[in-house]
């Protein structure tokens, strides 16, 4: 059974682009996956280029699992209207480290604010539908370093919890970075800290 505070969902590439239109405006939709703020600027602006008659670039993004951040742009519509209900998406749909572009083209007939955010909320909902969204693992890193006689405790330990080793210094001293589940790292942390000539620290 997977544990809740041990997953989150999410995608792994951008969606293919869904139109949605709305007496004559059309709306594109994208879901694109980001691991940092510093990933929205660049997409939003290639967006801007690619649809150089749009009128509007909204969007909304989250980072994060324990504690998200996330923010909502309505570029220029009235506030609310566009960034809030595409974000309002991200949440139903339960995922995270993504951002949800919504580029509006202008087709002569004013929606009016509860047109505008039914079209953007329907919009960020058929990209979401679209998406393959996929669950991934939360993991805390370690970095493990120990004398070289200790090779074979620590290894033996590493196979019976089934660790996943990111990287290995094999020398007279030696030094491991393993990853495990965000449930077990009190465990993992326990049982390399009991060890003798083995130290332990958690890496962000």
């Amino acid at each position: 059974m997977e544990k809740k505070e041990d997953v989150y969902r999410t995608v792994t590439k951008t969606s293919p682009e869904i139109l949605y239109k709305d007496r004559k405006s059309k709306f594109y939709a994208q879901i694109h996956p980001i691991a940092s703020e510093d990933d929205v600027k660049p997409i939003v602006e290639e967006l801007r280029k690619k649809y150089h008659t749009a009128n509007h670039v909204c969007y909304a993004w989250q980072l994060g699992t324990e504690n998200p951040v996330y923010r909502a742009n309505d570029d220029g519509e009235p506030n609310n209207s566009a960034g809030m209900p595409i974000y309002g998406q991200i949440q139903s749909f339960d995922v995270t480290n993504v951002l949800i572009t919504v580029t509006r083209i202008f087709g002569g007939t004013k929606l009016g604010v509860g047109g505008l955010i039914q079209a953007y909320k329907t919009a960020a909902q058929l990209a979401l539908e679209s998406a393959k969204i996929v669950k991934k693992t939360i993991k805390a890193k370690f970095r493990l370093q120990f004398g070289y006689p200790e090779m074979d405790k620590v290894m033996r330990i590493i196979k019976q919890k089934n660790l996943n080793i990111i990287s290995q210094k094999m020398e007279l001293d030696c030094e491991l970075v393993i990853s495990v589940r965000m449930t077990e790292s009190e465990e993992t942390l326990q049982i390399f800290d009991e060890m003798q000539h083995v130290e332990i620290s958690q890496l962000d």
